[in-house]
């Protein structure tokens, strides 16, 4: 392999210069909105199960302090069926279980139970061989009793997942499209400059006719400034073999 075979053309460097700056900038504004966005995700389920936790309790209220056990149970029935839902079961002011959603209540539940005062409360768990973040509301400020609702951790990272992927797909065409980009940029950079060198190399070869080319002579930048001092060139290598012709002559 000879020595113009092993050189990386100029095409290649600002291409690849450019992609891989693209690539850096991609990588660093998809991993930081991906960090914000999960946050942000994460902050509106947690305010989600926040405000079905107190909606239950509210909905539970009278039920509790009048022992309607069959309306509770039907309540707590229904919070089970909202999506991504585990389970929901009430407790009085005594801590004793008054409706669940369970065919036997169990036990790693209620040794762990978290208790809801005045605020709301949360906890992980393990239910079902299924982690799940439960979250725990006060009746009545705790005077009657407090509600849990447990959520499917996987649930809740699935739907994080699907609101994040098409963000992140979005976010991550760009380097691709930058990378194509770069490369016509360069092609169109490095294409009068190569137009040059090979009037450069026939100018060397004794080739004095040859034009540089109005559009390349014509141009405002240094590519125009490189054609106009090639022509330089090439018009006083002309004028001196005419004159040289003419004296030998």
């Amino acid at each position: 392999m000879n020595r113009e075979s092993r050189r990386l053309g100029l095409k290649w460097k600002i291409g690849g210069i450019y992609t891989a700056v693209m690539f850096l900038l991609g990588a660093g504004v998809v991993a930081a909105v991906y960090l914000l966005t999960q946050n942000t995700l994460r902050d509106q389920l947690d305010k989600r199960a926040v405000a079905i936790a107190t909606n239950f309790s509210d909905a539970v209220a009278g039920h509790v302090a009048g022992r309607n056990l069959l309306e509770l149970q039907t309540i707590a029935r229904k919070y089970s069926l909202l999506d991504g839902v585990a389970y929901a079961y009430v407790e009085d002011g005594n801590g004793e279980l008054v409706a669940h959603t369970f065919g036997t209540f169990p036990d790693e539940l209620r040794q762990t139970a978290a208790r809801a005062k005045r605020e709301v409360a949360r906890r992980e768990v393990s239910f079902g061989g299924r982690a799940v973040h439960e979250t725990a509301a006060p009746v009545l400020e705790g005077q009657m009793g407090n509600v849990h609702v447990g959520f499917w951790a996987d649930a809740v990272q699935n739907e994080i997942g699907r609101a994040l992927i098409p963000i992140v797909g979005v976010i991550a065409i760009v380097p691709v499209v930058g990378t194509l980009l770069s490369l016509l940029l360069a092609h169109w950079i490095v294409r009068p400059i190569v137009g040059l060198r090979e009037i450069a190399d026939k100018v060397t070869m004794g080739d004095l006719d040859i034009s540089v080319g109005d559009a390349c002579v014509s141009s405002r930048d240094e590519i125009g400034d490189l054609a106009r001092s090639l022509e330089r060139m090439r018009s006083s290598l002309r004028a001196a073999m005419l004159r040289l012709g003419r004296e030998v002559a």
